[in-house]
């Protein structure tokens, strides 16, 4: 991989998989009204569909749990489908069933917060069921009918019945919770034995065997598993083969030994269907510091594909697919996921990353009549624009100004403390105290952190850089002050006080300026934020064009130089 790159690739999440940024909780009084409540409602179904779902609740001694005022959601199992229920426990009716069961069959069922069916995304529900154990909702199409679908389990088969203590969905099949740990969910699919083998000699399978800490609370844990086949396909053929691969010390069970480490570095904290985690750009392992990265690319999840945009063309390195059908697999202290690769802790090195803030904006890009063709003010809550995923600041509107100098001939301008400029009389954005971006894919390491903007005016203003909320201590950005001097024989003690000239030789005008901000320690690779806010003074025309992410060591801080046609200089 080129140890370079100008301009990040960000993934686009496929809107069909995650349709929005969470379920938002519905709002129901919680005092006496005229709708039924979930049992009125269940009692009164002019269909007689619920029963037998009633002589479950009866038996359970629930009636008068769900007959009070609240704000549930309650998946209400037909009649036909507690039928199938019996049938599948060879049960001749519900007396044969203890009661203990049938109040863990409604738990179930049962949620505190009332979620409507707009609020389903492709993974878990926003709030835990009763039971202790999260629901996941898809949908699937049927020769040309889309439904529902519950924990890959049930059908919603009439949605969003609106009751007095919160919302009812009828489905077509009892769900039933998950009861195996992760440990004893792997060990039981026999596909999975070197996996599980390997699990036992790190110390690993009693992780994952345990739903309860020594504090009591809930252990929640993410597994990306490997089946023999991916073992097999790398010429490894039982777990021997394995151990005499990466156990480095002679005993799995250390910590530093690099078996030990493969298997922590499949395991992520806390519960993650993919749909949470195709949200984020990378997710933490067992493994201190160590991320994986991951994506969603036609119809794929991928993790540890990166793809970098160098001055060569676009560089990728290729990583490994989870398989949708066979993942999502619900445990009662987590979730498995199975890889269709294999894949240990990837070696990654610092390199520069060259940022433009505004060609890494997918709501921005996609805009062909907009996009480095004209000014254009984006307000929060734009019905066609919407807000943008990576990009948050105070109030008001975001002016994108084009046909300027700087990198692409673009920026984002905004005025800081007051009023924006009226540019080509479209109108002002109220005056913000801060902007805040979400940054490129950062390899863990020490960067400086260079400012690019472009001065317009002289007025006064101060503003200060954080990066995941740490200050960036090295200097203010003053956006009237410009570089005294373009020489190139300069450039290296204009470097060493903080400046550099960054755009092309043919814009030597000093108003194009980068400021070195401070130095900051990346932790763990990923996706970080950085925050531009306001500390004195006022500026209408603060211009945002880049941010230069260069390892401490790099063998160049001032090197290249960009324009506004695209164009790279050395």
């Amino acid at each position: 991989m080129k140890n370079y790159t100008f301009i990040c690739i960000i993934a686009s999440l496929f809107l069909a998989y995650i349709s929005g940024a969470g379920c938002k909780k519905l709002e129901i009084k919680e005092t006496t009204t005229n709708d039924p409540n979930v049992m009125d409602y269940l009692r009164n179904d002019s269909l007689n569909r619920f029963t037998k779902l009633i002589s479950v609740i009866d038996k359970a001694g629930y009636e008068t749990a769900l007959n009070t005022y609240g704000t549930y959601t309650f998946f209400a199992p037909t009649n036909d489908a507690i039928d199938a229920y019996l049938k599948a426990h060879n049960a001749n009716s519900i007396d044969d069933l203890p009661k203990e069961d049938l109040q863990k069959m409604l738990q179930f069922h049962l949620l505190s917060d009332p979620i409507l069916t707009s609020s389903f995304n492709d993974g878990k529900l926003s709030s835990i069921t009763d039971f202790g154990q999260y629901l996941v909702t898809s949908v699937v199409n049927t020769a040309g009918v889309s439904s529902y679908v519950v924990n890959r389990q049930a059908k919603i088969t009439q949605p969003n019945i609106m009751v007095g203590n919160g919302v009812i969905h009828a489905i077509d099949h009892v769900l039933t919770p998950s009861l195996l740990t992760l440990a004893q969910l792997i060990e039981q699919d026999d596909s999975y034995s070197i996996f599980t083998q390997a699990l036992k000699e790190t110390g690993f399978y009693d992780t994952l065997n345990i739903t309860k800490n020594k504090n009591g609370a809930q252990v929640w844990l993410t597994v990306l598993a490997q089946k023999d086949q991916v073992y097999i396909d790398s010429s490894i053929q039982n777990y021997a083969q394995l151990k005499a691969k990466y156990c480095n010390t002679g005993d799995p069970k250390r910590t530093d030994d690099s078996l030990h480490l493969y298997m922590a570095y499949h395991i992520l904290p806390d519960i993650k269907y993919l749909a949470d985690i195709v949200t984020s750009n990378s997710q933490e392992t067992l493994v201190p510091l160590e991320v994986i990265t991951d994506k969603f690319v036609n119809n794929k999840v991928l993790i540890n594909d990166d793809s970098y945009t160098t001055i060569d063309g676009i560089v990728n390195e290729p990583g490994v697919e989870l398989d949708l059908a066979t993942s999502d697999r619900s445990a009662t202290n987590g979730v498995l996921h199975n890889a269709l690769g294999g894949f240990g802790i990837k070696i990654r090195k610092p390199f520069p990353v060259y940022w433009d803030l505004c060609a890494t904006q997918p709501e921005l890009t996609r805009l062909s009549s907009i996009y480095r063709k004209k000014t254009y003010l984006f307000d929060y809550g734009d019905s066609t624009n919407n807000t943008f995923k990576d990009v948050k600041w105070e109030k008001s509107c975001l002016k994108y100004r084009t046909g300027v100098k700087g990198y692409l001939g673009d920026y984002w301008q905004m005025g800081m403390g007051r009023s924006s400029s009226n540019t080509s009389n479209l109108g002002t954005c109220s005056g913000n105290s801060w902007i805040e971006f979400t940054t490129p894919l950062l390899v863990k390491g020490k960067y400086k952190v260079w400012f690019c903007y472009y001065t317009q005016n002289s007025t006064v203003s101060a503003v200060q850089a954080l990066f995941d909320s740490v200050p960036l201590t090295s200097a203010l950005i003053e956006f009237n002050k410009k570089i005294s001097s373009v020489d190139p024989a300069q450039e290296a003690s204009l470097a060493a006080v903080g400046w550099k000239w960054w755009a092309i030789s043919s814009e030597k005008a000093g108003a194009t300026a980068a400021r070195m901000l401070g130095i900051v320690d990346v932790k763990a690779t990923g996706r970080h934020k950085i925050r531009f806010q306001l500390v004195s003074g006022a500026n209408a025309d603060c211009n945002f064009d880049m941010v230069h992410f260069i390892p401490v060591d790099w063998p160049s801080q001032t090197s290249p130089r960009f324009s506004k046609t695209g164009s790279i200089e050395y």
